[in-house]
């Protein structure tokens, strides 16, 4: 037997018992690994800074913004389910190669700064609470994240994700720590307010930034794809009879993983308006700094927590980050990819997931600001999102590609909406920078 058989062999089987949260948690994958990964140590760190600066005030924006990330990621996944491949391949083969070379480079760019502001964070957050230097722990968690996601089966791997999601129930934790005054976040998180200026727009831009990033599209849609594979399913186009439980599974999966995702980013809005903006704490430009900043307010415990979270967070992101440029570099050339095949089997594959992420310990390592870094990854993601949201609308919308699954016009409506409004964000970025 091969090593790629001897893999999915370890794949266990769909079923599940009677027991309904075996049935709940086997529908849930791709989406709510996706959402999990959204609130990264930068994301973190974008969300201290809101909570910080303008208290519960801001809370909305994550509510705001998750109608439109549910909508994208939703299409993002149904594109990989019923075509069979991810949003680079369908590039390659629907348009223009400068098209497809543009997304991928910009992707590949954003992805590597990423990951260096997050590894950069994820050691200075173990330096916390764990003995030696930080620069021990950047190594540490790259060895491990990318070890685990070369050499785990994807069946493995993808469980693991799954149950790292806990973590972010960390900041449940501190948020249950944090005098908070329920009445304020309440208002600040259902009521709409932008203050004047450019500050509360920036804060804006930064939210809506974080939560819809072109990474989480080619990611979700890959492993949409690889759940196929999995399952031994044909894509929906071509066994259209099955598309009806398994469009179902995709919505509930990504309700689900955004819903999850952006209620954790309003607590953490949330638990630092309580303790670091009631103190007079207004500038936080790191998720570690918020962590150092909550010891003295709330405690060690909540510092070690948070700090806690950014460090599981961080093992969660990493290998979606490099991922989804090992996804979307592998399809672009038509090399062998997937999780489920062994590095011996997909050699480019896991180079250039292994790459992505030695480049991003090295920009940890550099002298380079990880703020600087952050805010530059945040550029060409924001510039990056809305013309990749185009092409995943007319990929969706074409029956020619999706066939009779092709989106639905409220599903269009919804999609061009966040389309739009990631494209105002982009301007946005840029007009009060």
């Amino acid at each position: 037997m091969n090593d790629t058989a001897a893999r999915i062999e370890e794949q266990p089987s769909t079923t599940t018992s009677g027991n309904p949260v075996l049935r709940w948690l086997g529908i849930l994958g791709p989406g709510l690994v996706t959402g999990a990964a959204d609130d990264d140590p930068s994301g973190i760190g974008t969300y201290s800074q809101v909570g910080a600066q303008f208290g519960y005030q801001m809370g909305w924006t994550v509510l705001f913004s998750f109608p439109l990330m549910a909508a994208i990621q939703e299409i993002a996944a149904r594109i990989g389910s019923t075509t069979g491949h991810g949003i680079a391949a369908n590039l390659r083969k629907h348009y223009p190669p400068w098209v497809l070379g543009i997304i991928v480079m910009a992707l590949l760019v954003a992805n590597v700064i990423n990951l260096g502001a997050d590894i950069a964070a994820m050691g200075d957050a173990a330096t916390l609470i764990l003995p030696g230097p930080m620069q021990l722990w950047v190594v540490v968690v790259t060895v491990i994240s990318a070890a685990a996601e070369a050499w785990l089966s994807y069946a493995r791997y993808a469980a693991i994700l799954k149950w790292v999601t806990l973590v972010l129930l960390a900041y449940v934790a501190t948020l249950m720590v944090a005098h908070v005054h329920w009445s304020e976040a309440l208002v600040g998180a259902v009521v709409p307010k932008l203050s004047a200026g450019g500050a509360a727009a920036t804060a804006l831009v930064a939210v809506l930034g974080t939560t819809i990033s072109p990474y989480l599209f080619f990611w979700q849609s890959s492993q949409e794809v690889e759940e196929l594979h999995r399952r031994n399913h044909k894509p929906l186009c071509v066994a259209p009879r099955a598309a009806g439980p398994e469009l179902k599974r995709i919505r509930i999966d990504t309700l689900v993983g955004m819903a999850f995702s952006n209620l954790i980013a309003l607590f953490i809005i949330v638990a630092v308006a309580a303790t670091l903006y009631t103190h007079g704490i207004r500038n936080i430009d790191s998720s570690v700094k918020a962590a150092q900043a909550l010891a003295p307010i709330a405690g060690r415990f909540a510092s070690v927590i948070f700090a806690v979270g950014i460090i599981g967070t961080g093992l969660l992101a990493l290998p979606v980050l490099a991922g989804s440029a090992g996804y979307a570099v592998s399809e672009t050339f038509r090399w062998t990819l997937g999780l489920d095949k062994t590095p011996r089997a997909a050699r480019a594959f896991y180079g250039v997931i292994a790459g992505s992420m030695l480049l991003g310990m090295l920009i940890a390592f550099s002298p380079i600001d990880p703020m600087k870094a952050l805010y530059w990854s945040a550029v060409v993601n924001g510039v990056l999102a809305a013309p990749v949201m185009v092409v995943m609308m007319l990929i969706s919308s074409n029956r020619k590609i999706m066939g009779k699954l092709a989106i639905s016009w409220r599903m269009r409506v919804a999609g061009w909406i966040a389309t739009a409004v990631m494209a105002a964000a982009a301007v946005g970025m840029f007009v009060t920078a």
